[in-house]
């Protein structure tokens, strides 16, 4: 599904993206209200979610649809390089990845696969920005505390480490040398002990704890 206010923006993606023979666009929606009640109607895979929209903004959109019990519905945002502290909130909110919103209309399609896959889509360089960004608006990050952290034993918090700084599973498995399966049974169990649904939110609660702060990052 394809949330934006502005009509063009709307067929244009739905154009694009209906032209791709393994993606459906189900509907579209004109503003925060309309996604979601269409989310909660259709049970979409992917929705593509504008942040600035009128009345109810991209942002409360993404948290309600995200926390409502059951949902599986992944949101991928769309963003400007000016717009970093609207894109840090959508990741606490819920939403599994964003693009900008001049990229071309076959990197929107393949970010609509990764996202549906449950994979982060974060560049290693918004990522950094991301970190700075939240270092900025919080102060000094937080020392890594807390039960939730602490129950991640010291190989899968070195995989959570690199989550936080937007390397992909192929990645973390050549920097440990170690199996891609091994590294996505590692994150599955990230996940399950600090019950999050997809590994942006494990990057947030890293950012948020401290795992990675400004000038810490190997990328």
């Amino acid at each position: 599904m394809i949330a934006d206010d502005q009509a063009m923006v709307r067929e244009a993606f739905s154009i694009l993206l209906g032209a791709q023979s393994d993606i459906e666009v189900v509907a579209t929606a004109q503003d925060g209200v309309d996604a979601v009640a269409k989310a909660d109607a259709l049970l979409p895979d992917v929705i593509v979610m504008d942040i600035r929209m009128p009345g109810l903004d991209g942002i409360e959109a993404t948290r309600r649809i995200t926390s409502r019990p059951g949902s599986d519905t992944k949101i991928l945002v769309l963003t400007t390089f000016n717009l970093d502290e609207y894109v840090y909130a959508a990741l606490r909110a819920g939403a599994g990845g964003f693009l900008l919103k001049d990229a071309s209309g076959l990197e929107l399609a393949e970010a609509v696969r990764v996202v549906a896959r449950g994979e982060a889509l974060l560049s290693p360089d918004l990522t950094k920005r991301l970190i700075a960004e939240f270092a900025r608006t919080s102060g000094t990050p937080k020392a890594p505390t807390g039960v939730r952290i602490g129950t991640l034993t010291d190989r899968e918090n070195e995989v959570l480490t690199q989550i936080a700084q937007g390397l992909s599973n192929a990645e973390i498995a050549g920097r440990l040398a170690v199996a891609e399966e091994t590294v996505k049974t590692h994150v599955g169990r990230i996940l399950h002990k600090l019950q999050l649904r997809d590994r942006t939110q494990a990057a947030v609660l890293a950012w948020e704890n401290g795992l990675v702060a400004p000038g810490t990052s190997s990328l």
